[in-house]
């Protein structure tokens, strides 16, 4: 038996600030993290001067964290948590409360019910290695998502030494590597002489590259998961420093599938989805995912295939690494007859086994940059003749060789959306190559290039549901709907200036045309973010640029709409 933690190392004002008097259980969140209450200790004085508890959390490690201190008003004592669906954690008190009814029989309050969002919980790590007092400390985020977390821009953060001693320092504004030195009040401290973040991240395109194939026998069975470890595999030559992994994510049931979720792996299966084949297709989806002991973790419900391409990676800021430059969604490729895009990027349609490549430099979307390094795409394939299959399409960069990767499939002959970051040649161009004949459009809604005035770093998240208009039995919707992102349970922060969801409709009276989502504020664009005109549950990636915290959605069909946050673009 190990003792991660123990209460009340010091007193202030004659109170344990961290609380005494542990109430319940602890329970293990998605995120990996412990949380539990306590019954006493905090600030206020209730309960015969013993104070009105506290809502603490716990690294597996023992890095511990006051999370909230009771002060009678919004309740006392809670005797424990559970976590919800929508990942939140909630609670009752047994005392407490703002109800002037109990003074009489309940001097200290009828009792409250909490919510606690996560996503935002100031945890921070040490390296397991050992330093004097006054040595600099190594400072390792676990759950850098928000201003109130170890952001690397100024903020302060409090750190322990292994006797329990508090310690608070600032990291360096804009620092990613470095030292922090403090000098410790007693004890040693886990610590050696420099810090290192998991963000802000910043891209490394890659060729689009095949990591994993499980069509060779050895699918991965219903109700189970699988974890790989995606450096070692493919040839795909990504290091052990990615942080995060750009992939797309191709499923090929051996029957319906419910959903598919992948992960961390190392970390709680979240309570979200990738995607859903009911009726057993062939599907892709493209996902950000933060990696994990160099590692992701996939989880079918029913036995499945499964294949996925890398064609980036996420690391901390060096010489080669790019900021994100959101830009107003924008119709770049339309090959369907009638279509006014310039030369290049509209018709004909891609005939079967064709290669063409798109001149992508030459749309009237603004913004652009002479030299992008790399796109933010949402790729749709419209069949062409109606109904016509397409085994497969794939994106590339124009000067290199046609990679053994997909970007989408649309075995059943609807339309189907798939986004997509795709590396740019050095004049701007990228190649399309169609197994079958299909129309092609392709919505722009951002770039990657080398860092500059108004780029913008990646900052991953745990997988969060922000919205679910299925929720409290909520109504389906047609038209436009105002979603608040800033302000839902999984609380971005206020800086971010695009969100990565994996959007997911699910139509309720037939065909469903399209989805589109724009930054709240600005008109509707000439764009789609997916498609569900068999009226399936479909899926598909989006990165949203954000103005003031909100998006809009318009649903060309009834339909519910679900959006997940798995990270977002901020400065």
């Amino acid at each position: 038996m190990q003792t991660l933690y123990t209460f009340c190392p010091q007193l202030i004002n004659g109170q344990c600030p961290d609380g005494t008097a542990p109430l319940a259980t602890l329970v293990q969140a998605n995120d990996g993290n412990l949380y539990g209450t306590t019954g006493n200790g905090g600030a206020d004085d209730c309960y015969l001067n013993n104070g009105c508890g506290t809502i603490f959390g716990i690294t597996t490690t023992g890095m511990f964290s006051t999370l909230h201190t009771f002060d009678r008003t919004d309740g006392a004592r809670a005797p424990g948590l559970v976590q919800a669906t929508d990942g939140n954690l909630y609670g009752t008190t047994i005392g407490g409360g703002t109800s002037i009814n109990c003074a009489d029989f309940y001097p200290d309050g009828c009792g409250t019910i909490l919510r606690l969002s996560l996503g935002l919980l100031p945890f921070v790590e040490l390296k397991p290695t050992t330093g004097a007092v006054g040595t600099p400390v190594t400072i390792l985020g676990t759950n850098l998502t928000g201003a109130t977390e170890v952001t690397f821009a100024g903020t302060s953060a409090t750190i322990l030494s292994n006797t329990g001693s508090a310690i608070t320092t600032t990291v360096p504004s804009g620092a990613t590597t470095g030292t922090v030195q403090v000098t410790l009040p007693g004890g040693t401290l886990n610590s050696n002489t420099d810090f290192q973040v998991t963000g802000p991240l910043q891209l490394v395109p890659v060729t689009p590259c095949r990591l994993v194939d499980t069509r060779n026998g050895n699918p991965i069975r219903g109700g189970t998961s699988e974890n790989f470890t995606l450096p070692q595999l493919g040839s795909c030559d990504i290091p052990a420093s990615a942080a995060a992994y750009s992939l797309n994510v191709t499923v090929a049931p051996h029957g319906p599938l419910g959903y598919l979720t992948i992960w961390p792996e190392g970390e709680i299966q979240p309570y979200v989805s990738t995607m859903n084949s009911p009726d057993g297709r062939v599907k892709a989806n493209a996902a950000i995912v933060p990696a994990s002991n160099n590692a992701v973790s996939v989880y079918v419900t029913d036995t499945s295939d499964v294949i996925l391409d890398i064609d980036g990676y996420f690391t901390a800021p060096g010489a080669q690494t790019l900021q994100f430059y959101p830009l107003a969604p924008c119709r770049v490729v339309d090959t369907r007859a009638g279509s006014q895009q310039p030369q290049g990027l509209g018709p004909p349609y891609l005939h079967d086994r064709e290669i063409r490549e798109l001149p992508i430099l030459s749309t009237t979307c603004p913004g652009l940059p002479a030299q992008p390094a790399a796109y933010s795409f949402n790729v749709t394939a419209v069949p062409y003749p109606a109904g016509h299959p397409e085994n497969y399409i794939t994106l590339w960069p124009s000067d290199q060789p046609q990679p053994n990767v997909s970007t989408l499939n649309n075995y059943t002959g609807t339309v189907v959306a798939n986004a997509a970051i795709v590396p740019a040649a050095s004049d701007g161009s990228i190649k399309v190559f169609a197994y079958d004949s299909t129309n092609l459009l392709i919505d722009i809604n951002g770039y990657f290039a080398a860092p500059g005035g108004g780029g913008l770093s990646f900052y991953p998240t745990a997988p969060c549901r922000a919205y679910d208009s299925r929720h409290n039995q909520g109504q389906p919707f047609q038209g436009t709907r105002v979603v608040d992102i800033v302000d839902s349970a999984c609380a971005p922060p206020s800086n971010a200036q695009a969100y990565v969801f994996n959007a997911t409709v699910v139509p309720t009276n037939g065909p469903m045309g399209y989805l589109t989502l724009w930054p709240d504020g600005q008109t509707r664009p000439n764009a789609s973010t997916l498609n569900a005109y068999d009226g399936f549950v479909t899926s598909n990636m989006a990165i949203v640029p954000n103005g003031n915290g909100s998006i809009d959605a318009y649903a060309d069909g009834l339909t519910h709409l679900i959006l997940d946050i798995s990270g977002y673009f901020a400065p």
